[in-house]
Order: C-alpha cells, then sequence, then structure tokens
C-alpha cells in the first residue's frame, strides 16, 4: 500500500486585477490596468504583459521588474510601453497607433520566482 498526501485546497495569495473589455478604433491611444494584489511591485518581481489574438498564440509584449527597469519585444517597442504606479500598486501598459491587427486579449502576468 502507499499513502499519498494530497492538498485539499490551494490558497492563491496573489491577484493581478484587469478591467473588463474596450473597443477602440484605429489610432486611439490605448491604457490598460493591471491592479497587483499578494505582492508589491517594488518587490523583487517581474510582471509581463502578454496578448493573444483569436486563433494566434500567446505573444510576449513586455515586461517591468521592482526596480522599474523594462525589456520589450523588438516588434512591438515602438507601440507599447509598460509604467507603474507605486501608491497604488498597479501596472499599466500603453499602447499608441494600434490597429485592427493589434485586437487582442491582453494579460499581465507576474514572472515566477
Amino acid at each position: 500500500w502507499q499513502h499519498l498526501l494530497l492538498p485539499v485546497s490551494v490558497f492563491c495569495q496573489t491577484e493581478l486585477t484587469q478591467p473588463g473589455s474596450m473597443t477602440l478604433k484605429p489610432g486611439q491611444p490605448l491604457t490598460l490596468s493591471c491592479k497587483v494584489s499578494g505582492y508589491s511591485v517594488t518587490s523583487t518581481y517581474c510582471t509581463a504583459w502578454i496578448r493573444q489574438s483569436a486563433g494566434k498564440s500567446l505573444e510576449w509584449i513586455g515586461i517591468i521588474c521592482y526596480d522599474d527597469s523594462t525589456a520589450y519585444k523588438d516588434s512591438l517597442k515602438h507601440k507599447f510601453s509598460i509604467t507603474r504606479d507605486t501608491s497604488s500598486n498597479t501596472l499599466f501598459l500603453k499602447g499608441q497607433s494600434l490597429q485592427t491587427e493589434d485586437t487582442a486579449v491582453y494579460y499581465c502576468a507576474r514572472q515566477p520566482q
């Protein structure tokens, strides 16, 4: 006989909250927010923005780290910028000159430790 220990429940202490859907006209500026709870945006984590267009795989846009450093996918760095507001513990993805091909579901996601 083997004894297995299985967790009864899993409690997630980290939560990233994003707003609902929005519609823009081509060329309009975009600002998406990502409210962080469970860790501080100035702690030892980096948080990425990714997107997924219909029928396509996930695409990495960029990342912002605890020290406010950022990095972007080369082909998207002219379109997007990532910022943060430490007082509200919120991250932002700002887009400009967006076109219909930028239609996607946008996600924020914390990088694992």
